[in-house]
């Protein structure tokens, strides 16, 4: 693809996902319109005094509720699809997917057994225990990994990764039926939810989101040396073994930060590479920034359908994004279309 037709498809979709944000802003029962949003958003620049012509009350909404709700949903879904991305490069793997090496396991554990121990109260401390579970869980599979096979091929990796994951899944429900009385809390949690209390959750996320995302957008072309194999990447002067080990750690950086306040939330990380790889092919080049963007689109827009859908009451964003990413995840299995 040439620069200009990427820079060109880059530009189309970033417009996309302005477009999706817009609508993840308006849609709702606050009556807050198009110009209104777009000018109000124009009075905060610099040196700028326009009149959007919003009420107190309407601006409440857009600043304090629907405006953190889309930029958090940006940040999940870019950072999972760009993780998801990365995986599937660094493996080789085409289901791999930001919960492989226990991430999704660990976090759901650290979850449950703050909201257990805790009870209502213990809700408070659900990010930071998914974070630390998710990230203890990932330490977890490597020191396993390492311990078989010396931790030098991706597929020990993610064994050790499916044994990690089945031991912190047996752990949770062992807890989970000793606190039955919580389990409504614990399920809301891992079903996923964009939720917010003001920007807090956005300012909690976005360094380790920014560093993870940058660290891997570095890696782009790395990721196309070692699509070839080790041996050949090796002969290049690249070591697989360290480009893995950070790729996968800053990925999982990542997506515990995000998992940890919008809890699990599937299919974004493995389904939106693959439909951008169908779109552009494999250059990790482009594959990644458009993951990004695609990824951050696609969550905004299925938190919309879960505040809709079932309106007033709001359905799990993990019960969307499942609905869509399933079939169409399916479909690409049926025509043979997955490939690395």
């Amino acid at each position: 693809m040439t620069p200009r037709r990427r820079t060109t498809v880059l530009a189309g979709s970033a417009l996309v996902l302005l477009a999706a944000m817009l609508v993840g802003i308006l849609v709702g029962p606050a009556g807050l319109t198009p110009s209104g949003v777009i000018l109000d958003v124009v009075d905060r620049l610099p040196f700028v005094d326009v009149d959007s012509g919003l009420t107190a009350r309407q601006q409440a909404i857009l600043w304090d509720i629907r405006m953190p709700r889309v930029v958090l949903g940006v940040l999940v879904g870019a950072t999972l699809a760009v993780a998801g991305a990365a995986y599937q490069g660094v493996f080789r793997n085409p289901l791999a997917d930001p919960y492989l090496l226990g991430v999704s396991s660990g976090a759901g554990l650290g979850a449950t057994l703050a909201i257990a121990v805790g009870g209502a109260a213990g809700f408070a401390g659900v990010p930071i225990a998914a974070f630390a579970g998710g990230l203890l869980a990932v330490g977890a599979t490597y020191a396993l990994g390492r311990t078989v096979g010396s931790g030098r091929t991706e597929v020990v990796i993610i064994l050790a990764g499916v044994a990690v994951a089945a031991f912190a899944n047996a752990i949770q429900t062992f807890f989970m039926q000793l606190n039955d009385d919580t389990l409504r809390q614990v399920y809301s949690w891992l079903l996923g939810r964009l939720s917010t209390d003001g920007w807090s959750d956005v300012r909690t996320v976005l360094p380790y989101v920014v560093v993870s995302v940058a660290a891997v957008l570095l890696h782009a072309r790395t990721l196309d040396v070692m699509a070839v194999g080790d041996v050949e990447a090796a002969s290049l002067g690249i070591n697989p073994d360290r480009v893995r080990l950070i790729l996968v750690g800053v990925a999982t950086l990542g997506t515990a930060a995000v998992v940890s306040v919008s809890g699990l939330i599937g299919f974004v990380g493995i389904v939106v590479p693959h439909a951008v790889r169908l779109l552009v092919g494999p250059g990790h080049r482009l594959l990644l920034p458009l993951s990004l963007i695609v990824g951050a689109a696609f969550l905004v827009l299925a938190d919309v359908a879960a505040r809709t859908v079932m309106s007033p009451a709001e359905l799990p964003i993990g019960v969307v994004t499942a609905a869509i990413g399933a079939p169409f995840f399916l479909l690409v299995l049926r025509r043979g279309r997955v490939s690395a």
